[in-house]
């Protein structure tokens, strides 16, 4: 199975996700890759950091599921290689998404979304984004949430990160269970 969980910048996807995979043992969270630099504070594992040209490498041997620019930063989604009898989870952005469900029509695509534009701001600024870089990724945020919505067989308000990853686990697990796979 593959789950993909979207957003806007800010929304929380990062602590969502790795708080949904602590709760769905059979869940494997891919880690994507980025050419941008680690934030102060970042997990060193919060994704594959590269150059350009290794990411460029990668994209010409056809080993990404996803992949595109944002920002002026590449970032994709590796072919996915879980161990045996795990699903995937991808905490990717809403083009990537769009990607996938044309790869894998039957991806489950969870929308995660922010209480509000004020509570996803005071997220982007508290993680250390620029003034620019948070007015560029609000400006965007109202064309990814109307297309994330088109693409999403679920939507999730994180206005708590617990009930959010409780919420998301839950959609995993029913999706899981539907299709006869263990949990």
């Amino acid at each position: 199975a593959l789950f993909v969980l979207i957003g806007p910048s800010g929304v929380g996807k990062g602590s969502v996700a790795a708080a949904v995979v602590g709760k769905v043992p059979s869940l494997w969270l891919s880690r994507s890759w980025t050419t941008r630099r680690r934030r102060a504070g970042e997990a060193a594992d919060a994704y594959r950091f590269v150059d350009r040209s290794a990411f460029e490498a990668h994209v010409e041997e056809d080993r990404f599921l996803e992949w595109a620019e944002v920002f002026g930063e590449l970032y994709g989604t590796p072919v996915p290689d879980p161990p045996p009898g795990r699903a995937v989870l991808l905490e990717i952005d809403v083009q990537g998404a769009a990607q996938v469900r044309k790869r894998h029509p039957e991806a489950v695509v969870i929308l995660l979304l922010p209480p509000s534009r004020a509570a996803q701001e005071e997220r982007l600024r508290g993680r250390g984004d620029e003034d620019a870089t948070v007015a560029r990724r609000l400006a965007g945020a109202e064309r990814e949430e109307r297309e994330g919505r088109a693409l999403a067989h679920h939507v999730v308000v994180n206005d708590d990160l617990s009930r959010a990853a409780d919420e998301v686990a839950a959609i995993v697990e029913c999706h899981l269970s539907e299709r006869g796979e263990g949990l």
